[in-house]
């Protein structure tokens, strides 16, 4: 790409000493670059005299595809330059539900507003969906719960607490906070058995020693709001689930004996190198990641 640089170079001046002194190539060598040019393509490329230079027809034809290659070269060159930086690219992000419709899009949208040339594409699954993903190379990293097996990098994000949450004025809504003998005494909506939100209160009903069996069970937050709106019954959840449920009529109140919570952080692949954007986007949610807000009114809180 030197000596087609150099010959566009002349090209546009017209003048092999003006080429010479504003590419900081001696004019014995420019030259000779020219020369073996034209040796390469077998056709002369400049007339020149001891005041003048000028192309030939074989120049005047070459001139535009030097030109179309090279900024074809620069833009390619760019390209990879800044996916190397991870300026450029694509990140597949996967995260729990209640993540991606929380607090991820703010953090997407700080993050493209630094890098508008990343592509974010989000996939929201279950824990144990992502996992697997994350094995089969189908997404570079997952904000969820920590790993079963070793092979998975994880770095904690939060701790969301476990809460009561049911429609205001519920004969559970009270001040102060609850455990989980409640749930034994009230109808109880569960999450789907498979998620990780079931898996620790079915943890948390095994620790206060208390038999609970639901009632209804969700496999959707929204179904699990509306279920609740309608005062069918009440569930425990993690802070970070609540503004999922799209009801203003319910409240929460913290959950103790024993105080349950869901481990939030991000994952990925140990034997994996992150491609460049994806690893700028790693280091931007471990820098910025905010405690998610409850998103319900709590019981705690003094009413007007």
């Amino acid at each position: 790409m030197s000596s087609l640089r150099l010959f566009m170079q002349i090209a546009h001046n017209l003048s092999f000493s003006e080429t010479a002194r504003m590419t900081n190539v001696s004019q014995p060598a420019l030259s000779r670059t020219i020369r073996l040019l034209e040796e390469t393509l077998d056709v002369r490329l400049f007339d020149r005299n001891s005041r003048n230079v000028t192309l030939t027809t074989a120049g005047e034809t070459l001139l535009p595809i030097v030109e179309r290659l090279t900024a074809d070269f620069d833009h390619a060159f760019t390209s990879v330059r800044q996916n190397f930086a991870g300026e450029r690219g694509r990140v597949v992000v996967g995260a729990l539900p209640s993540v991606a419709a929380g607090a991820l899009p703010g953090m997407i949208a700080g993050f493209q507003a630094i890098y508008p040339l990343v592509e974010i594409i989000l996939h929201d699954h279950l824990s144990g969906t992502l996992y697997q993903e994350m094995q089969d190379r189908q997404i570079d990293l997952a904000i969820t719960t920590p790993p079963d097996e070793d092979n998975f990098q994880f770095e904690p994000l939060l701790e969301d607490d476990y809460v009561l949450v049911c429609r205001t004025g519920h004969a559970v809504d009270l001040p102060g906070t609850a455990d989980w003998s409640i749930f034994a005494e009230n109808p109880f909506i569960a999450m789907a058995a498979r998620s990780s939100v079931r898996a620790l209160t079915d943890t948390a009903f095994i620790k206060a020693a208390v038999s609970v069996k639901p009632l209804y069970e969700c496999t959707q937050l929204a179904t699990m709001g509306g279920l609740l709106a309608a005062g069918l019954g009440i569930s425990a959840l993690p802070q970070s689930t609540l503004a999922m449920l799209g009801q203003v009529t319910l409240v929460s109140r913290p959950l103790t004996a024993p105080m349950i919570s869901r481990t939030i952080g991000m994952a990925w692949l140990a034997d994996r190198t992150l491609p460049p954007a994806a690893s700028a986007f790693l280091q931007h949610v471990l820098a910025r990641w905010p405690r998610l807000a409850v998103g319900l009114a709590s019981s705690n809180d003094p009413k007007s």
